[in-house]
C-alpha cells in the first residue's frame, strides 16, 4: 500500500466501493456525485484483498466503504468510531439496479453528515443509521 493519500483535499466526500459493488455504480455514483471522490478497490489494486486491507485503506483515505458485505457491519471487527463510515446494503437481489435504487434512496433521504462516522444498513425496506 502506498503511503500517499488518493483523496483530493476539495472533495466532500471519500468512498470505496468494495469487490462485491458492480462496477458501474461507481460510474453512476461519479456521474451523480462529482463533488466526491469515488473507487472501486478495481481501481487502486486492492480486489482480491482482505477486509482488513480495504478497511486499512479506507481509513487512511477517509472514505466511507459500500459493500454488501457483512462482516464491515459487525461491531466487534469494526466498531463506531473506528472508521469513516460504512454502508452495509442488504437488498435483494443484487444487481445493478437494484444496488443504484438502493444507493438513491439512501442518498435521497439522508444527509452526508449522517452517513460519517456511522453504520448505514439499507435493505429492501427501509434504512438503519447507527451513530456513536
Amino acid at each position: 500500500m502506498k503511503n500517499r493519500s488518493f483523496r483530493s483535499p476539495d472533495k466532500a466526500l471519500g468512498i470505496l466501493l468494495d469487490q462485491n459493488i458492480p462496477y458501474p455504480v461507481k460510474v453512476w455514483l461519479c456521474r451523480g456525485k462529482s463533488g466526491w471522490d469515488v473507487f472501486h478497490v478495481k481501481d487502486i489494486g486492492l480486489e482480491g484483498k482482505s477486509d482488513s486491507v480495504l478497511f486499512q485503506w479506507a481509513q487512511k483515505n477517509e472514505a466511507l466503504i459500500v459493500t454488501y458485505d457483512e462482516d464491515f457491519a459487525d461491531s466487534r471487527f469494526y466498531p463506531l468510531g473506528s472508521h469513516h463510515g460504512v454502508i452495509r446494503l442488504k437488498n435483494w437481489p443484487t444487481t445493478i439496479d437494484k444496488t443504484i435504487h438502493a444507493l438513491t434512496r439512501l442518498f435521497e433521504s439522508t444527509p452526508e453528515s449522517d452517513l460519517q462516522k456511522s453504520l448505514v444498513i439499507v435493505d429492501n425496506q427501509k434504512i438503519r443509521i447507527r451513530k456513536i
